[in-house]
C-alpha cells in the first residue's frame, strides 16, 4: 500500500470510531441507518469510490474500494457493511457502467453524497440464484415501461430513493430478454414492506410490489434484453466484496476471542491457558490466514481488469463459509456470555449467517466452480469486452456459406420423427437472414424468414461462424450477451442433430 492508502484507512477508520460505532447499537434497535449517517459518509467522500469526479464522485482506485471493504467487516455490524456496500458497490455500478450521461446527472451525485439511497433488485419469491427465471416484466408503451412484479430479501429497499431493477422486456427469450431500470421509490405503484430479519438488524430489508409503475424509456440502463449479461458481470465485484467483508470479520472475532481468553478464567487459571481451546483458536487463526491470502490474490486479479469468475466465486464461497464457522466456534469459547445480546459474538454470530446465501449461495459457487472445471464453462466480461468485440469482427469463414451447408451436416436417422423450423438473423458481412427446415427426416435451407419459427437466433455473422468453426464456445457467446436465443432447449436438440465442422473434417 501506498502512504495514500494508508492515510485513507486511517481516516476512515477514524470516521468510523467517531460517526458509527457509538451509534449503531441504537441503529440496530431501530432497524434502520438514519439519513444523516448516509449524508456524513457522502461528504467525507466516502460513498462515491466507484462515481466518477464528473459525477460527484472521489473515482478512488481498486485498493480504497477494498480498504472501505474491509473497514466495514471491522465493524462486527453486518446490517451497516451490507448497506453500504450493496449501495457503493452494487446498485451505483450499473448506471456508471452502462447509463447515459443524463442518466448518471440525474442519480450519481445524489448516490456519492449520500442524498440518495440506493438498492439492487433482483431476487424474486421464485427466483433468487435463477436470475434467468424471473418473472418480472417492463413492456414498453411508448416512450415509458409499465413495470409489475414483486422482488424479495432487497437491501436497503425500503428506504431507497433509486432502485436499479432488473425486469424482462422480452419474457419469451428467457435470459436475454432482461433489462435493467433505474425505479425511483417514491414513484405510483411501487409499494415496499420492510421484513424481519435474523440478523443484519440495522440494515433495512424488504419486499417490493411493481403495479403498472412508469418508468421514463430514458431510465433503461445500458442496452434493451442485455441486463442478464450486466448483472453477471458485476457479480464478480459483488462476490468479491463478501469474501473480503467475510475475511475482516473473521480477524475481528478472533482478536476479541483471544482477548477474552486472557481475561476469562475457569479453574483458576485463564482460559488461553488451556489446551484443547489454544489449539482450536491455533487452527481457526491459520485458516482464516490462507483464507486471507486466497482473497488477496483474486483481489490483484481483479484489481487487473482479470474477469475472475472461478476464483471470485471460490473466494465468496470459501471466506463465507469460513466466517460461519469461526463466529460459532468463538461464541463456544464466550459459553453463556457468547449467547448474551450485550457481547459483540452474539450479533456476529446472527449477522454472519447470511454470507452464505446473499449474493449467491455456497450451493450456487460450488456449481459454477463445477461448470468451469467439468463442462468448460466460460465466462467473457459485457462491459469492454475487447475479446469480444474482436471476436465479432473478423468474419471467416462466411457464416452463409456455412448455414447454407448446413444439409450436408444433418445426421439423417438419428431422430427421424422430429421437426422444426428455425430463424437465423445474421448481421454483418458475410451473414443475412435464414430458415432452417427439419421435417421427414431431411434439413433444407431457405433464405429470409418464413413459417412460424419453433426457435429463433440472432447474433453477430461473424461471431456465428467462430461458433461453427470451434473458435468460440456457444456458452461464452451466451454469456457475454453477444448470442441471443429464444428457446434455448430447442436449439439444444436442433444443434446436436448436426456433425461439428472437425468431426465432418475428420
Amino acid at each position: 500500500m501506498s502512504e495514500i492508502h494508508a492515510l485513507f484507512r486511517a481516516t476512515l477508520r477514524q470516521f468510523f470510531q467517531n460517526e458509527v460505532l457509538p451509534y449503531a447499537k441504537q441503529w440496530e434497535e431501530a432497524e434502520q441507518i438514519p439519513r444523516n449517517c448516509w449524508q456524513k459518509m457522502g461528504a467525507a467522500g466516502y460513498l462515491g469510490l466507484d462515481i466518477p469526479e464528473d459525477f460527484g464522485g472521489t473515482a478512488g482506485d481498486f485498493e480504497m474500494s477494498k480498504i472501505f471493504l474491509e473497514e466495514l467487516g471491522r465493524l462486527g455490524f453486518g446490517g451497516l457493511a451490507a448497506a453500504f456496500s450493496v449501495h457503493t458497490f452494487m446498485s451505483v455500478p450499473h448506471i456508471v457502467r452502462a447509463g447515459h450521461p443524463a442518466l448518471k446527472q440525474r442519480y450519481l451525485p445524489g448516490a456519492a453524497s449520500g442524498n440518495l439511497i440506493g438498492a439492487l433488485a433482483i431476487s424474486e419469491p421464485f427466483a433468487g440464484s435463477d436470475v434467468s427465471g424471473l418473472r418480472t416484466t417492463a413492456r414498453r408503451e411508448g416512450n415509458r415501461y409499465l413495470i409489475n412484479g414483486s422482488k424479495v430479501f432487497i437491501t436497503n429497499g425500503y428506504y431507497a430513493d433509486f432502485i436499479t431493477v432488473a425486469a424482462k422486456t422480452l419474457p419469451e427469450a428467457g435470459a436475454s430478454g432482461i433489462s435493467l431500470f433505474v425505479v425511483e421509490g417514491s414513484w405510483p405503484g411501487v409499494r415496499r414492506s420492510k421484513l424481519k430479519k435474523m440478523g443484519w438488524h440495522c440494515s433495512d430489508t424488504a419486499e417490493i410490489h411493481f403495479d403498472d409503475v412508469e418508468v421514463p424509456a430514458e431510465n433503461l440502463i445500458g442496452e434493451e434484453n442485455k441486463g442478464f449479461y450486466y448483472i453477471m458481470d458485476s457479480f464478480q465485484m459483488e462476490r468479491l466484496s463478501a469474501a473480503i467483508i467475510s475475511i475482516a470479520g473473521c480477524e475481528v472475532a478472533l482478536e476479541k476471542t483471544l482477548q477474552y481468553m486472557t481475561e476469562r478464567e475457569a479453574f483458576g487459571r485463564p482460559l488461553s491457558r488451556f489446551q484443547a481451546l489454544r489449539h482450536r483458536m491455533a487452527d481457526l487463526a491459520a485458516e482464516v490466514e490462507i483464507t486471507r491470502a486466497y482473497v488477496e490474490h483474486v483481489c490483484r486479479l481483479h484489481a487487473s481488469g482479470a474477469f475472475a469468475v472461478k476464483e471470485c466465486s471460490i473466494a465468496k464461497l470459501k471466506a463465507t463459509e469460513l466466517a460461519k464457522r469461526v463466529s460459532d466456534e468463538c461464541l463456544q469459547i464466550y459459553g453463556g456470555y457468547g449467547f448474551m445480546e450485550e457481547y459483540p459474538i452474539a450479533r456476529m454470530y446472527r449477522d454472519v449467517r447470511a454470507g452464505t446465501i446473499a449474493g449467491g449461495s455456497s450451493e450456487v459457487m460450488r456449481e459454477i466452480v463445477a461448470k468451469i472445471l467439468f463442462d468448460g464453462v466460460a465466462y467473457n466480461p459485457v462491459y469492454d469486452s475487447q475479446a469480444a468485440s474482436e471476436s465479432v469482427t473478423h468474419p471467416s469463414p462466411s457464416a452463409a456459406e456455412l448455414v447454407r451447408g448446413l444439409p450436408q451436416r444433418f445426421k439423417k436417422g438419428k431422430m427421424p420423427q422430429y421437426a422444426a423450423c428455425v430463424h437465423l438473423k445474421l448481421h454483418g458481412p458475410g451473414g443475412g437472414e435464414f430458415t432452417v427446415r427439419i421435417l421427414n427426416d431431411t434439413c433444407t435451407v431457405e433464405e429470409g424468414l418464413q413459417g412460424t419459427p419453433s426457435c429463433s437466433v440472432e447474433t453477430e455473422a461473424a461471431l456465428y461462424a467462430d461458433m461453427e468453426t470451434g473458435k468460440i464456445r456457444p456458452e461464452q457467446a451466451l454469456f457475454s450477451g453477444k448470442l441471443s436465443i429464444s428457446d434455448l432447449g430447442e436449439m439444444m436438440t436442433f444443434s446436436s442433430l448436426f456433425t461439428k465442422l472437425k468431426e465432418k473434417n475428420n
